[in-house]
């Protein structure tokens, strides 16, 4: 692809916004073309905002994905919550990242939106909704949900797509891409993502971690990067310590004479490779810290800002 010149060019950010598990990081993934958001069945999975770089001709779209919205209870959900808001405020454009199969189940546009539609008025910028997994919904109920959302929001426009398949991605790409304001790419034509090496090689350990763990593991819990070197036989040594915040927990990641652990390590460190394209040496490991939800230290590591009782 030939990057775009002068005044030919086109760049802005949207914020993905919504409820857990509503597909925002699997929607960033379709945009961009490639995995730069974690993705996995649980919820909340992502914390601090992440860019995701697309191109559309000559338009650069900086795809910022938020952490889903919901009643915060912890100090952790409300960094959370606040950092989606926050940059959402700051965006060109905000989606509304809608689960449609949800939607459908619960006969419409249930209480877990209402976070959502209370502050949305709020947000001084152009709002966009997007009714995602639509292979998982009759068309007439689409039609309905997307009646529906007219009612609660003036949306510019109502988008119906599927993320995991591909299904109305190119034309709400386009629409982006036409949508953004001119002006000249913030980032190289070749970057995906504006995450830092170590902040995305604990990303995806942390997504190995829920992906083989499911149910068993504990929502609390944060992965670090603690060092970093590159060898001379051009391999490069990582260590990673995996946060949790009871001595239970810390067995179950382990798993029976470390086994699970192993596992997770394997495959964290096969995609890392893949990543920065180089041999990984990965070694973690796990300790507990009753309070690491409490430490500004780890959500400044995590790029969220520590919120005050």
């Amino acid at each position: 692809m030939t990057e775009a010149k002068g005044d030919d060019q086109r760049c802005g950010f949207v914020a993905l916004i919504g409820a857990p598990n509503s597909g925002k990081s699997t929607l960033i993934n379709a945009l961009v073309g490639a995995k730069v958001a974690i993705v996995t069945q649980k919820a909340q999975t992502t914390r601090a905002p992440a860019l995701g770089i697309a191109l559309q001709g000559r338009s650069q779209i900086i795809l910022v994905d938020t952490p889903g919205i919901f009643q915060p209870k912890r100090r952790l959900d409300r960094a959370m919550s606040g950092a989606a808001w926050t940059r959402a405020a700051e965006a060109d454009l905000v989606a509304l990242v809608i689960d449609a199969e949800r939607a459908h189940t619960a006969r419409g546009l249930d209480a877990w939106l209402d976070p959502v539609f209370e502050t949305l008025p709020t947000i001084k910028r152009p709002v966009i909704a997007v009714l995602n997994k639509i292979d998982l919904v009759a068309r007439p109920e689409l039609l309905h949900l997307a009646a529906d959302l007219s009612t609660r929001h003036a949306f510019a426009r109502t988008f119906m797509i599927s993320a995991l398949n591909g299904d109305g991605v190119p034309d709400l790409k386009t629409y982006l891409a036409e949508t953004v304001p001119p002006g000249p790419w913030l980032y190289p034509e070749d970057q995906l993502t504006d995450a830092p090496l170590r902040q995305a090689a604990a990303e995806i350990t942390r997504e190995k971690l829920f992906l083989r763990l499911h149910d068993e593991l504990p929502y609390s819990l944060t992965v670090e990067t603690e060092a970093w070197k590159e060898l001379a036989d051009g391999s490069v040594r990582i260590e990673q310590t995996i946060y949790v915040m009871r001595d239970s927990q810390k067995k179950i990641v382990l798993g029976a004479s470390g086994a699970t652990i192993k596992e997770i390590s394997m495959a964290a460190r096969k995609e890392i490779g893949e990543m920065i394209e180089a041999p990984v040496h990965l070694f973690l490991f796990v300790k507990v810290s009753e309070r690491w939800g409490e430490d500004p230290e780890r959500y400044r590591e995590m790029g969220l800002d520590y919120p005050k009782e």
